[in-house]
């Protein structure tokens, strides 16, 4: 029972340049908050339908949870009272997360009846979390978000009935708040701290400046939002965050407080209920990083909340690209065995991935009662990536990663005789799909732990099955002494079918979800060897009418030999029996690859249900375009070296994917526009600076100038310092002078996606407006880096079919620019 209470120095930029980097300041014209806009005619259906339910079963695979949500949450919700300090946003009102995702009901389905009821859920908000089995499957926890607390509540899967927790109010700031421990009756949580004292009020006036001094080592940080600033901020920090460890016995509800309250990062219960591994965040706070980087103590409590065991972690936000913290990390219970025994990773390079050793990284584990000396589970030459722990005794996979080939190796390991030599199972590119071996299966143990399934010495592998026609999932069992595959399951060429857990321990038994273009996913219970679905959902297809989009997989060559692919998406009445040439939007994002054929793999299906989700570009295909989406834009090199060739790749991608479908008669390249979300924002804006192929732009959320991200951004690893010219090159809002077709400017204005904050946008419409350009900048409000609102959604497809159907589909105002 648990109680107790190398540098280069920077080419020379000229002055005007330099100005026009950190001092565009040009006011808006023509400005105005406007009223929502509704989404297009052919998107209501859809807007007003709710989205495919979640669905979850249970350990023992009796029950089979559905759980519902809506599509889009409210404006209202995203409007209400946030708090955000050193990068988390909390609701003030119940120490919640600010506007987190939610679920408004839950029913329980019988495998082996088939019988479904609806849960009676709490009165109040219907604003639930995710529920949790517990380890045998017979209960279910969840989360109400109410308006001044967060309240956990208990479901029985047998009678169906749902409790409150009496006098539990959950501390659920840094999200998850509670977990069940192995008896399946109690559960351990963060609550808030009774008595809390006062919440910390602003003082009149500052009592001195905020003082920063660099230390004697490079600290290359990046750029993020919501950061402590003050002072008063520390102590908001140290309110809200500050929880209380609390054992809740869910038969009598009584509750026991376990340790001393703290900020706890992370906290995670042992297989055998008889310790907790803490991490507990302390001072000092940085004012330059979000939480995850501030100081914090890895800590064994036992059951008496006495430490047995603490590694000390620094501050992490002086680590490097590519680098490590020095200290011990990603500190876990092994799942299995007894004793309870911790596993965490080691630096042999003093995390320095520029040092030349034998060795980087190692494994290293120590069972109860932590007093002996720990045992090397394995030592890798490269940096460590991945641990799976098998469900049996002597099983366990390793995963290195090579960051100068983007390799993968993966290693069978022995941990409870780490003497015997590891064998090397699988070697691959990160961004490898059609050699790709598959992911092993993991499942939920009795003691609540998550292990890979071991059945008589194999463990089983479930892979994309990717090939140049497309994805087809498959099913394997690998003998870890013969290293022998056998083929238990492959997805039909005709449709896109997917195992997704398994029912019986040899895999004889097992549930798939299967689709079609034009039937909505579904889940099944199959049997090996046999043709027979027995279905355990019934979802149906919430908008029939875009089913009527016609969808092709197509495949296409750039210039320098590299094999691309995209889908295409058509109005529902187009014949490709006799095509008509179409106005044409092409949407991507850029991905890098060291390699040209690992860029060209087709990396989807053509039989997989269309979704149309948020405000995707697959709607503009109901409006008479021919869409062509998730287009391949490779850019393929060197790690270190790939970015300089930046706008000539994305400009051969792009003159691929248009020459692919002019060739079919599909496209009319007098009007072509382009688009992109992020990366593929920048890519879009880029384009249009870089090419003469478009008429028109649509970029959301994007990052413009990369003086504003000078330590590295996406796979750019060099400094603004090491590489000045490719960051020059990659910084459209220099090039706006060029940028002579309309651009669709859209962001929101609380995105905290540390590169895309919204003054990248901002910026870029005040330099296109100055030089005379043509642009439109929609802010979108309370919105993040993707958008979630209804009112918001329906306004930005309506903006983005505005402005393609005057600049692109229309020829009032078509005629293309560029350089």
């Amino acid at each position: 029972m648990w109680g107790s209470s190398e540098k280069i120095m920077p080419t020379r930029m000229h002055p005007k340049v330099l100005l026009a980097c950190l001092f565009l300041a040009a006011s808006f014209t023509g400005q105005a908050q406007q009223k929502f806009l509704p989404p297009p005619d052919a998107a209501k259906e859809l807007f007003a339908s709710r989205p495919k339910p979640r669905v979850s079963l249970s350990p023992n695979a009796r029950h089979l949870m559905i759980i519902e949500h809506h599509r889009f949450r409210r404006i209202e919700d995203l409007a209400s009272q946030v708090v955000a300090l050193a990068g988390v946003r909390i609701n003030p009102l119940n120490n919640g997360p600010a506007q987190p995702d939610y679920y408004v009901s839950m029913k329980l389905k019988d495998v082996t009846t088939g019988r479904k009821h609806t849960l009676k859920l709490p009165s109040g908000p219907r604003r639930f979390s995710l529920p949790v089995w517990s380890p045998d499957g017979r209960q279910f926890a969840f989360m109400q978000y109410n308006r001044t607390e967060v309240s956990l509540w208990v479901g029985d899967a047998r009678t169906r009935q749902i409790r409150q927790m009496r006098g539990v109010k959950l501390n659920a700031a840094m999200g998850r708040a509670f977990q069940w421990l192995p008896d399946s009756r109690d559960l351990m949580c963060l609550t808030v701290p009774a008595p809390r004292g006062k919440l910390p009020t602003p003082p009149r006036a500052p009592a001195g400046p905020v003082v920063q001094e660099t230390g004697p080592k490079e600290a290359p940080v990046l750029t993020f939002p919501d950061l402590i600033q003050n002072d008063h901020d520390e102590k908001l920090f140290d309110y809200y965050l500050t929880a209380q460890l609390t054992l809740v016995n869910t038969r009598n509800q009584n509750r026991v407080s376990v340790g001393r309250k703290s900020i706890f990062a992370r906290f995670d219960v042992s297989p055998d209920g008889r310790y907790v591994l803490v991490e507990r965040v302390h001072p000092p706070y940085s004012y330059q990083a979000p939480v995850q980087y501030f100081p914090r103590s890895v800590e064994v409590w036992d059951k008496d909340a006495k430490v047995a065991r603490v590694d000390i972690v620094r501050a992490t936000e002086d680590v490097g690209a590519g680098g490590v913290p020095v200290q011990p990390r990603q500190h876990h219970w092994r799942p299995t065995g007894s004793p309870a025994t911790i596993v965490w990773v080691e630096a042999l390079d003093g995390g320095d991935p520029t040092q030349e050793v034998d060795y980087r990284d190692r494994v290293m584990m120590l069972s109860a009662p932590f007093t002996a000396r720990p045992i090397e589970v394995i030592k890798l030459e490269n940096r460590f990536s991945q641990l799976l722990w098998g469900e049996t005794r002597g099983v366990a996979l390793v995963r290195e990663y090579e960051s100068t080939d983007k390799i993968y190796r993966t290693w069978l390991v022995n941990p409870d005789n780490p003497d015997l030599p590891s064998h090397r199972l699988w070697e691959h590119a990160v961004a490898e799909r059609y050699k790709h071996p598959g992911y092993p299966l993991l499942r939920q143990l009795a003691n609540g732990k998550r292990a890979m399934r071991v059945f008589q010495n194999s463990i089983f592998l479930n892979g994309h099955g990717a090939s140049p026609e497309g994805d087809r999932p498959f099913l394997d069992k690998l003998n870890l002494q013969t290293l022998q595959r056998e083929s238990l399951f492959r997805c039909p060429v005709d449709t896109y079918e997917a195992v997704v857990a398994l029912i019986n321990d040899d895999g004889s038994k097992y549930v798939t979800r299967h689709e079609t273009a034009d039937s909505h996913p579904n889940y099944f219970v199959r049997t090996l060897g046999e043709d027979k679905r027995e279905p355990l959902t019934q979802f149906e297809d919430p908008a029939k009418s875009l089913r009527e989009v016609k969808k092709k997989l197509i495949r296409y060559q750039r210039d320098d030999g590299v094999m691309l692919n995209c889908m295409l998406h058509l109005p529902p009445d187009y014949d490709l029996d006799n095509p008509k040439p179409l106005p044409t939007i092409l949407w991507a994002y850029p991905r890098a690859y060291r390699q040209g054929t690992v860029a060209g793999q087709v990396a989807n299906s053509p039989h997989r249900f269309s979704t149309f989700a948020g405000a995707s570009p697959r709607f503009l295909a109901l409006e008479g375009y021919a869409v062509l989406d998730q287009v391949a834009m490779p850019i393929i090199g060197d790690a270190e070296t790939a970015n300089d060739t930046f706008a000539e790749q994305i400009v051969a991608n792009a003159e691929a994917a248009i020459g692919a479908v002019v060739k079919m008669g599909v496209c009319d390249e007098e009007r072509v526009g382009i688009g992109g979300h992020s990366y593929g924002a920048f890519m879009a804006v880029m384009l249009l600076a870089n090419s003469d192929l478009f008429r028109a732009g649509v970029a959301r959320s994007g990052a413009y100038n990369r003086m504003l991200t000078p330590f590295g951004f996406q796979n750019e690893q060099r400094t603004l310092w090491q590489a000045p010219q490719t960051y020059l090159d990659m910084s459209p809002l220099l090039a706006v002078p060029k940028i002579r077709d309309p651009l669709l400017l859209i962001h929101g204005d609380k995105d905290k996606n540390p590169a895309t904050m919204p003054e990248q946008t901002k910026r870029l419409y005040r330099a296109i407006k100055g030089n005379g350009g043509k642009a439109r900048i929609v802010m979108l409000p309370h919105e993040a880096h993707t958008y979630r609102a209804r009112e918001s959604v329906g306004h930005v497809l309506a903006e983005m079919v505005n402005w393609f159907d005057k600049h692109v589909k229309g020829d009032s105002e078509g005629v293309a620019g560029g350089p």
